[in-house]
């Protein structure tokens, strides 16, 4: 089986290097065209079938690809984004200056419980595992799109690849990028990590 993890396009700009997270926000403009670009590459992948996150940035985000494949995809809400907590709205700088702390740190902290107010990390990975097994089981083509969110893919590669959580802070996952992963037997292994159709095929 073939999984296509793919992210939602740029949000609008009032929530650039904020932690959105369970905030139902829109794509920009350069998110939609980002997506229709993305949609492009995806159907000439012929995925068999697309799963999605029910959170309105994704909704936007699979819509172009909906409409060039035919397909009507699945909504998972397991596959939402993780709730921050008392971090959701703030902005890389103001949780620096609130709580002293790097955003860059969120998935430690998130781990060790200190995000106040946050999704746990057993919980989050006991939901994104729970949509997952529904997608295992109602699946039965040969390739599926999972759309969702930074958060989510990164949780999604530590189910797959057997990793600690906080690990994934070395993958890059950008909006509106396709992550690809061979997923068993005899192995699972990402085959293409972080690709962006809207930047790095040629116009």
């Amino acid at each position: 089986m073939r999984l296509y993890l793919i992210r939602h396009g740029e949000v609008e700009a009032k929530y650039h290097r904020v932690f959105g997270g369970r905030i139902d926000m829109d794509l920009s403009p350069l998110g939609h065209d980002q997506v229709a670009a993305l949609a492009k590459y995806c159907h000439a992948l012929n995925i068999d079938k697309i799963y999605a996150s029910p959170m309105k940035r994704v909704q936007q985000t699979l819509a172009p690809l909906a409409e060039l494949s035919g397909q009507v995809p699945v909504v998972v809400p397991g596959l939402r984004e993780v709730d921050f907590g008392v971090w959701t709205g703030l902005s890389w700088d103001e949780v620096k200056e609130r709580f002293g702390v790097s955003a860059f740190e969120w998935l430690d902290l998130l781990e060790s419980g200190g995000i106040a107010e946050a999704e746990t990390v057993p919980d989050f990975r006991y939901r994104v595992e729970t949509g997952f097994r529904q997608i295992l089981s109602e699946f039965t083509g040969k390739s599926a799109a999972i759309i969702c969110h930074g958060g989510v893919i990164r949780m999604l590669l530590s189910l797959l690849l057997d990793l600690p959580f906080r690990q994934m802070s070395r993958f890059e996952i950008e909006y509106a990028s396709l992550t690809r992963v061979h997923y068993g037997p005899p192995k699972t292994e990402v085959e293409l990590l972080n690709f962006t159709p809207w930047r790095d095929l040629p116009a």
